[in-house]
């Protein structure tokens, strides 16, 4: 596809190559909007806050300034990046992985429902950024298990569902713990009152930028409906209307976890292929169905709000607010998990006659009012039907996730010595770029754990390497390699 050259692209920001090689694989060309208003001001290394709605492009608008940004030869963490839900950090590490896969830019992940120590193990290894969830991060502060003392660079990241989640007491103790001389980016699609105190409080003349408002996106983008309907009704319209509306991918909001598991199973009786996710589900399960749905696993996912919180899908068609959300940000917050990136997409809300108080809220906010529906007739249901039964049956069409590209040339490898063995990067690298056909450039992200030590070989290389270092040692020690399982 070819790019008009009047538009602004990566290249003009002066980024090293590292960097624009990650960003030409992952298919990242054109900057949109707000990425082309923030990475100019991040590179210069101002303070910023950024009123933006979700699914326009924050993790990146944040990632590659921070990863050009990050010294590869500092081994102490560079960066911090916080997140409200456990899903958002898990996806904001892996953006930041692949922006900075040719820099081998390290990031760790951590949050609550995780063992601890596992966590604990993982930052003593060198890592530039760390991602995570206020919580754990506390937790890891007072139990002197983080290091923050060369933290450059903070990021907070949707800063206006921190506040309703109740993080921003541990928000404001955590950057009492970093350096005083950082920079500092912050990021909402909403800007309250207590978020704009911390900003002025925390932050050194930041940079104030807006990328349209909440009407703007919703009314271009995303086609609004509106059922009133009863409690006991519910099931019943649901069916009709997923019927008529035969979406391609699909999330359906509840307020409760009895309700998610309610929906769920309705849908699987009528053989939907749905799956679920609320927060009283075991962390890894979580993250599974996640990434079932991102693959195209299943078109239905039947969800609490910890799926509407800055996570990022593609071609999701439609959202139905099965429960209408009781504060008014959740509405944009969920239906903005439709009509991402430019796409059109469909936010379907079902209220009962008693919460027109929430209603009016939400109406307000995003500044119209949601069209109203009639409930489908019989005789369009029954039009519909044919469709629906075919898209049904059908596998959806495999969805290639953000990396895929990226880590195709790129193999994991396992080295079955670590600490323990005194092996340091510096031997890996020293004998692996002997290998004829080899360059330090085709060396990746290394990660060196007590017993065992993981590498990434880019450019191809990993067949080759597994094979020579079959019959090579490493400081005279001759280890097992093998392809790492992921």
């Amino acid at each position: 596809m070819s790019v008009s050259t009047d538009q602004p692209r990566f290249s003009d920001y002066n980024l090293s190559e590292e960097i624009t090689r990650a960003l030409d694989t992952l298919g990242y060309h054109q900057p949109t909007p707000v990425q082309q208003q923030v990475i100019p001001q991040a590179l210069s290394r101002s303070d910023i806050t950024v009123k933006s709605q979700t699914g326009s492009g924050k993790t990146a608008a944040y990632g590659i300034p921070l990863c050009e940004m990050v010294e590869w030869e500092e081994s102490r963490p560079q960066a911090l990046i916080l997140t409200p839900t456990r899903e958002l950090a898990d996806q904001v590490k892996e953006d930041i992985m692949n922006i900075g896969r040719f820099k081998r830019i390290k990031a760790a992940a951590i949050y609550g429902k995780q063992p601890f120590d596992r966590q604990r193990r993982e930052l003593t290894q060198r890592n530039h950024v760390i991602v995570g969830t206020p919580g754990r991060v506390m937790d890891h502060i007072e139990k002197d298990t983080i290091d923050l003392e060369r933290i450059q660079y903070l990021v907070i990241d949707e800063a206006d569902e921190m506040l309703s989640m109740g993080f921003i007491e541990q928000l404001e103790k955590i950057i009492r713990e970093l350096p005083t001389e950082r920079m500092t980016m912050l990021f909402s699609a909403t800007l309250p009152k207590d978020v704009e105190k911390l900003c002025h409080r925390y932050m050194n003349q930041p940079v104030d930028i807006e990328i349209g408002s909440a009407s703007d996106k919703r009314q271009t983008q995303i086609q609004h409906k509106l059922y009133t309907v009863s409690e006991k009704a519910k099931p019943s319209l649901l069916q009709k209307v997923t019927i008529t509306e035969n979406p391609d991918s699909c999330i359906i909001f509840c307020r409760t976890q009895v309700n998610v598991d309610a929906v769920a199973t309705q849908l699987e009786s009528l053989g939907y292929p749905a799956s679920k996710i609320h927060g009283g589900m075991e962390q890894d399960d979580r993250n599974r169905v996640m990434n079932e749905f991102r693959a195209g696993q299943f078109r239905y996912l039947v969800a609490t709000d910890v799926a509407a919180r800055g996570i990022d899908i593609d071609r999701i068609t439609h959202v139905i607010n099965y429960d209408l959300p009781m504060e008014k940000e959740s509405y944009v917050h969920r239906t903005g998990r439709t009509g991402r990136a430019g796409q059109s997409g469909t936010a379907i809300t079902f209220a009962t006659p008693y919460e027109d108080k929430f209603l009016n809220a939400i109406q307000n906010y995003i500044g119209f009012e949601i069209p109203r529906a009639e409930e489908p007739s019989a005789f369009a249901v029954s039009e519909a039907k044919d469709a629906f039964e075919r898209k049904l049956h059908d596998r959806p069409a495999p969805k290639k996730s953000k990396g895929e590209e990226l880590n195709a040339n790129i193999l994991k490898l396992y080295f079955n010595g670590g600490k323990k063995k005194k092996l340091r990067a510096v031997d890996f690298v020293g004998t692996i770029a002997r290998i004829e056909g080899v360059t330090a450039d085709d060396i990746g992200i290394i990660s060196i754990q007590e017993t065992v030590t993981y590498i990434d070989i880019l450019n191809g290389k990993g067949p080759l390497v597994m094979k020579a270092m079959q019959n090579t040692t490493i400081k005279g020690k001759q280890l097992k390699v093998q392809k790492a399982r992921t």
